[in-house]
């Protein structure tokens, strides 16, 4: 099943808004509906294929005829991904940064022939996973492209259950990955927002990071090697699970956006899918007191599988009664939201939350029972339904997202807040922001935004401006530009001052060796040259 081609997911979970909902968006941030109805895909005018006759011969011979599209409906199905200017964009019948084809390989060998093909006829490639990018990571910077999408690559390839590992094919979405190892009694563990449609190569590709990564890590710390076509060759990385054989080039490799080459396989560590899984809430009475909470158990434990915080506005609109705002019920809902979650053997499980519990009560904690982490676990991949929801209503709904040292993170957040408010607010647009922290490390944490608003009069300029003085804040703060979104062509030019002038040459070093004709994800990750 494709996503929605103006929208987040399965079509079926598209739902409106109620209407005391959208009557709070009217009476609080004065969003007004729509005044036209919805654009059809059929409706939408897609020039043909620019693809030349050569260059297309050249792709069917690789791959087969039946996989090299060129229909207007398949080649907007591959334009851009799932952020919300390019939602606003292709709702307004914008594809104009639409692939020439869309090539499905379902082989190594298919994927080094497709660049082949493509260095051939200098005809730039970009990888298509499940397409959720949400920071440009499939808007080339060249006018006429071709799309690889890797779906037909969905199988497990090996399992060893002695090393416990696991190598799959990068178009395996998440579920599909899940159920595959699940039938040999393991789990990957990577649960990101984006779980229902992202796939293992996109994981790799962006380095994400999932909602349980406090128990399970992050996906590049699962990553034990992987293979990676290029134009120049194959790259095969990861003997052992550690080595001191010269610089990681898995690491390398990981969250290089398909700059440096395609990703064919992963080989990643795999757990026993766990006996017992239990979340809970708790609240406590500033975002402050729930951040030291959280960085205590970050770094003394027992620290839990899920470990995420709300902000007080965050806890407020996240009441499943939105009516009842103004209520007494919101009232008692003050402070901060926490969710705890654990996953394990029944002993440790229990062991770890009695840990922490005894934490987060000496750290000011008040256990508001297992209702509120049931909740969070059973929407837990439902934010971007209510997204497309809001933009149905005429609101425009964002998010953006960072990560500090716990020293800097009081600073970042104030500093991102303020400057979002501000910046929208002068444009005729005040928002709501909301904030939660959604990673914990013995280090340091994330802190991820959500934006809501009027869309005003020019939705997609109104937020470019306020994003560009967030990222300015973020770097001033100390910031990373990204944590676990990616870099794209939406955070490339805060990414380059992040790294350095130094350290993008070196990038380009790579990237000239791999791609020497620049034609992979040609202005994503690192500015043209």
């Amino acid at each position: 099943m494709d996503m929605l081609w103006n929208g987040w997911g399965d079509p079926i979970r598209a739902t409106p808004l109620p209407d005391t909902v959208t009557e709070l968006l009217r009476d609080v941030l004065g969003v007004k509906p729509r005044g036209t109805a919805p654009l059809r895909l059929e409706d939408i005018a897609v020039p043909d294929s620019p693809l030349d006759h050569a260059a297309h011969r050249a792709l069917l011979t690789a791959v087969g005829e039946e996989h090299v599209r060129t229909d207007a409906e398949t080649r907007i199905r591959h334009t851009r991904g799932k952020s919300t200017p390019d939602l606003l964009r292709i709702r307004a019948g914008d594809v104009s940064d639409v692939p020439a084809a869309v090539v499905l390989p379902a082989s190594h060998d298919e994927v080094l022939a497709v660049l082949r093909a493509c260095a051939a006829h200098d005809l730039p490639l970009v990888p298509f996973g499940g397409g959720t990018s949400v920071v440009g990571g499939l808007s080339p910077r060249r006018s006429v492209f071709v799309a690889l999408d890797l779906r037909r690559m969905d199988a497990l390839l090996a399992l060893d259950p002695v090393s416990r590992t696991a190598t799959l094919q990068p178009g395996l979405r998440a579920p599909q990955a899940e159920a595959l190892l699940a039938g040999h009694g393991f789990t990957l563990g990577h649960f990101p927002q984006s779980y229902e449609w992202a796939t293992l190569g996109g994981f790799a590709a962006t380095r994400s990071s999932g909602q349980a990564s406090a128990g399970y890590g992050r996906f590049d710390e699962m990553v034990l090697g992987l293979t990676l076509a290029t134009p120049e060759g194959t790259l095969d990385t990861g003997r052992a699970p550690r080595s001191a054989a010269g610089p990681d080039l898995r690491q390398l490799l990981l969250g290089s956006e398909g700059a440096f080459g395609i990703i064919t396989s992963v080989t990643v560590r795999i757990r026993p899918v766990p006996q017992t899984r239990h979340y809970e809430g708790w609240r406590f009475p500033s975002f402050e007191a729930g951040s030291a909470a959280l960085r205590r158990l970050a770094q003394d434990g027992p620290r839990p599988t899920v470990l995420r915080l709300s902000d007080e506005t965050e806890t407020l609109i996240g009441l499943a009664q939105p009516d009842a705002l103004a209520s007494s019920r919101a009232q008692e809902a003050a402070g901060c939201l926490a969710i705890a979650g654990f996953e394990g053997t029944a002993d440790d499980t229990a062991h770890r939350r009695n840990g922490a519990t005894a934490v987060l009560r000496d750290c000011g904690g008040t256990p508001v029972g297992e209702d509120p982490g049931r909740r969070w676990a059973d929407g837990r991949y439902s934010a971007p339904y209510l997204r497309d929801a809001l933009l149905d209503a005429g609101a425009f709904a964002e998010t953006l997202e960072t990560a500090a040292y716990w020293s800097c993170l009081p600073e970042l957040y104030a500093s991102v807040r303020e400057t979002l408010t501000g910046t929208l607010t002068e444009a005729g647009t005040p928002p709501l922001v909301m904030c939660h922290i959604s990673h914990v490390y013995e280090n340091g944490a994330s802190l991820y935004f959500t934006v809501v608003s009027a869309q005003g009069d020019d939705a997609v300029a109104h937020w470019t401006r306020a994003k560009h003085a967030a990222n300015e804040a973020i770097l001033a703060a100390g910031g990373t530009i990204s944590h676990h979104h990616g870099v794209g062509t939406d955070h490339r030019d805060w990414y380059v001052r992040e790294a350095g002038p130094l350290g993008v040459e070196a990038l380009r070093a790579v990237k000239r060796r791999l791609d020497p004709a620049g034609l992979l994800n040609p202005g994503v990750l690192l500015p043209l040259d």
